[in-house]
């Protein structure tokens, strides 16, 4: 049977269908208009220990609804693929209809809580570098048994089409990695250290893509104001309440509201940038368009300009002082063939970073780009021929104190590995497959 739900906001008018799933914090429905999608409605219920404990905590599902949406969006807008779609309303938002795959991956930083348990002569507070990963069974009956690697794979778990093997294991590990370094940077900003994080994975049923789905909210993981645990705001503090009280219960609900405040501030940069092109003519114009794009695509704004330091050297020192003088960060990117005089000049005249990115020609280009390497003494200029590459070089620049720009850089690089090993992945698929036709 279908219903209709009808919220405040007419344009959010949605067709409910049938109630998918149900867990001890929300209900996922499946969306009549709108297929390959569903609707994730959170609970007002709290729970610990696989919901031995467990109380009703109004106004919970709004504060659960709210932080999940925003950590998926920083996310999503990092570059990190997310079964999340949208936020719905105060409860609810929708996602893509994934078949979830019944693991959840744990990594920590710092050494606290049930780790302690079961690694006994491990000090608290000891700190994890690299990371420490677990994996842990979906089982409420068996309390979540913790599983290795050869175990998920004896598994032989099929979801939505996709077989879970290897290299579905191992984009798991190394995303939950990522996804974990991502939002630490992020937290930090607001001098918060996140200590550990439990994150889920799902197999989209339209594209057979493994995603980050289910929630994170403050339920996923534990965070401890300037790294301190007395001052944890996780739910941790609903565990350890000796006897739950209503006075007790508004504690916890203010500690979930603080992070649901907080972390809105995450998707705002605390530091701004920018690139400044400099082109010897406009004949370089199509090569500083890859350098604009592929700035924008880092969040970062880039300017192009037309200035020679042999032609009009004066001219050149001017713009420079114009972007000196407004107190913004900036990395210039010099742009000139032939005989490079711009990006040492740049160098020799500024402290701010100078890139030369000359756009070489077939004919000349050996030759045109010794004048971008052999730099007089005294000059820190790099040259990086790519222009997608050179914007990279100053993203990493600005990434250093603006944890948005990190934050895509980051991605970037788990997008990578994981491109090369789908590739692979697929190569190995079609010689197996030409091997056994013979």
């Amino acid at each position: 049977m279908t219903l209709t739900t009808t919220f405040c906001d007419l344009s959010n008018l949605i067709k409910v269908g049938q109630k998918l799933n149900e867990g001890k914090t929300k209900q996922i429905f499946e969306l009549v208009d709108q297929p390959g999608q569903v609707l994730v409605q959170s609970k007002d219920q709290i729970t610990a220990g696989n919901a031995v404990r467990k109380d009703q905590m109004e106004g919970k599902a709004a504060i659960a609804n709210k932080t999940t949406s925003c950590v998926f969006k920083l996310l999503q807008e990092s570059g990190v693929k997310t079964a999340f779609v949208k936020q719905h309303s105060d409860t609810a938002f929708i996602a893509a209809h994934c078949e979830m795959i019944p693991i959840e991956w744990v990594c920590r930083r710092i050494a606290t809580g049930s780790f302690l348990k079961r690694n006994p002569g491990v000090k608290e507070g000891y700190r994890f570098s690299p990371l420490k990963m677990e994996m842990f069974f979906k089982d409420d009956a068996n309390n979540d048994p913790q599983w290795s690697e050869e175990q998920i794979l004896a598994a032989n778990f099929n979801l939505a089409g996709l077989s879970i093997g290897k290299c579905e294991v191992d984009i798991m590990s190394r995303s939950t990695v990522a996804i974990f370094e991502i939002l630490e940077r992020a937290w930090a900003t607001q001098d918060c250290t996140l200590v550990d994080m439990k994150i889920e994975f799902g197999v989209n049923v339209k594209t057979q893509e493994i995603v980050l789905a289910d929630v994170i909210d403050n339920d996923s993981w534990r965070l401890w104001p300037s790294g301190d645990r007395s001052q944890q705001k996780d739910k941790q503090v609903y565990r350890d309440l000796k006897e739950v009280t209503p006075e007790a219960m508004q504690m916890v609900k203010r500690n979930f509201e603080w992070v649901a405040e907080r972390v809105q501030l995450l998707h705002e940069s605390q530091t701004n940038g920018r690139v400044v092109v400099l082109m010897g003519s406009t004949s370089d114009m199509a090569h500083c368009e890859k350098i604009k794009k592929a700035c924008t695509s880092y969040g970062i704004p880039c300017i192009l300009r037309v200035t020679s330091a042999h032609k009009g050297p004066d001219e050149t020192l001017r713009i420079k002082a114009e972007y000196e003088g407004d107190g913004v960060p900036t990395v210039f990117v010099a742009v000139a063939g032939r005989s490079n005089g711009l990006g040492p000049v740049m160098s020799g005249n500024t402290v701010y970073p100078v890139i030369n990115c000359p756009p070489l020609t077939p004919d000349w280009g050996a030759q045109d780009v010794w004048s971008s390497l052999r730099m007089p003494s005294g000059l820190g200029c790099s040259t990086i021929l790519s222009p997608d590459a050179s914007a990279q070089f100053a993203a990493q620049i600005f990434g250093l104190t603006n944890h948005l720009v990190w934050c895509k850089l980051r991605a970037s690089m788990l997008n990578t590995w994981v491109s090369l090993k789908l590739a692979d992945k697929k190569l190995q698929a079609y010689y197996n497959d030409f091997s056994f036709s013979f």
